[in-house]
């Protein structure tokens, strides 16, 4: 079994701001036992530097290099692997929007579900709704209970 993460776990854990600080710092640390293999697609993770060095996004921006050793510490634990577009991407991505009208802010949200999928992972941990419309997916909300 594998699953992934969205990039909004990874931005509240890195934004001592948030409500959601604390759970999705103690969501993350919990990765590095976790017997399931976790891929993260590239294009999350590099979102993640994107935005968590963004002064627009977070009050107290990561320095590149801060963001980029995030990054690394996540790749670096022993069940976490990073993915990406394989041959056939495009096919797969067609499939997995099938009649959805896919723009917009759904769009980077697709492209990450169409990477899922040709990757055979089925589980999301994210705190995004809007992953919900791609049927093939299982949502897992670990912030759920926060505010």
């Amino acid at each position: 079994m594998s699953y992934s993460l969205d990039v909004n776990l990874l931005l509240y854990a890195s934004d001592r701001d948030s409500a959601h600080f604390k759970t999705a710092t103690a969501f993350l640390a919990d990765r590095a036992s976790d017997p399931e293999l976790c891929c993260v697609a590239w294009p999350t993770l590099m979102a993640y530097v994107r935005m968590a060095t963004h002064p627009r996004i977070f009050g107290r921006p990561l320095a590149p290099g801060d963001a980029l050793d995030n990054v690394a510490a996540l790749l670096a634990l022993p069940r976490v692997r990073a993915v990406n577009e394989d041959e056939g991407f495009l096919q797969v991505y067609h499939e997995v929007t099938g009649r959805l009208p896919v723009r917009g802010n759904l769009v980077p949200d697709a492209h990450l579900a169409a990477i899922l999928r040709q990757h055979d992972v089925r589980t999301l941990y994210t705190h995004d709704a809007d992953f919900r419309r791609f049927g093939f997916l299982r949502i897992r909300d670990p912030l759920a209970s926060t505010p």
